[in-house]
């Protein structure tokens, strides 16, 4: 299916689905780092539905409390041996589907993009690796940039203080909408960046005034699957396993405020939920 495609009149949010071929996510860590597992739960989250399937190969786990002591870097080589072996494969036995590459690198990305992915979903938002916007501008592929911590220090991952959460994301995210159109990037998608140096409480406010950023004139993504502030909510007892249903509650909540695509481990509870809502209660 071709991309633009997906953006014709949606009669529900997209659901991208989350492929870590990684051994550190916070989730499901392990899980997919073999590359026949990796390939084989792309394809089932397809099967269950997704619109999008995003593969990654560095885990932006933060550390704190929650997590301990959070993810390590990864080297270019070594993610570059981890999802583009993946990414081929899952183009080669689903060409209609779209793939999404997560990465911060330019390398990476040009190198998924050559193996079928035609988004580029950086939580860096360009400014990890300044050759990006230009890789994604010459391949033309849709670009997801997110708010989040200085990508060149993995400690801040845990917590920012902001004046007003709210303005203060949506200004950064302006800057960046702004920056990557001036260096050729067409199409982009916006991230708020739930649970990317962020408190609680600064979590639960982006999302219940969501809808202030689609006045940024891109199409919107949420990602607050199984993250450690439902967990807060629901209890220190919970596992990150146990917090879909939690995540469904978020995802609504994201989509009657503006959301565009939901990034989820869930696929197919996510799909059942949005199509029996909207049928319901057309967003």
């Amino acid at each position: 299916m071709l991309i633009d495609e997906l953006f014709k009149e949606p009669r529900r949010p997209l659901i991208m689905g989350i492929v870590n071929v990684t051994p550190d996510s916070f989730s499901d860590g392990g899980l997919f780092l073999d590359r026949d597992n990796a390939v084989a739960h792309a394809l089932a989250l397809a099967d269950d539905g997704a619109d999008i399937v995003d593969i990654g190969g560095e885990s932006t786990r933060p550390p704190g409390k929650t997590y301990g002591a959070g993810s390590a870097s990864v080297s270019v080589d070594e993610e570059l041996a981890r999802v583009i072996p993946v990414i081929d494969r899952v183009h080669r036995e689903r060409p209609s589907l779209v793939i999404s590459v997560d990465t911060q690198k330019s390398v990476v990305a040009s190198a998924a993009i050559a193996a079928g992915a035609t988004i580029v979903n950086d939580v860096s938002a360009g400014r990890f690796d300044d050759a990006m916007w230009s890789v994604v501008s010459t391949a033309d592929v849709m670009y997801v940039l997110m708010h989040g911590h200085n990508p060149h220090d993995r400690a801040s991952l845990e917590l920012i203080h902001y004046d007003d959460v709210v303005s203060d994301v949506h200004h950064f995210l302006a800057e960046r909408i702004s920056g990557a159109r001036s260096a050729g990037v067409r199409s982009i998608v916006a991230d708020v960046g739930i649970g990317f140096a962020k408190g609680h409480d600064d979590n639960i406010r982006l999302l219940r005034e969501h809808r202030r950023f689609v006045d940024l004139g891109v199409p919107l993504l949420v990602g607050a699957s199984r993250k450690a502030f439902l967990g807060r909510m629901l209890g220190d007892n919970i596992s990150a396993n146990e917090r879909d249903a939690a995540s469904l509650a978020v995802h609504a909540t994201a989509a009657i405020n503006g959301a565009t695509i939901i990034r989820t481990h869930d696929v197919r509870s996510t799909l059942q939920f949005f199509t029996v809502f909207n049928r319901i209660a057309p967003i």
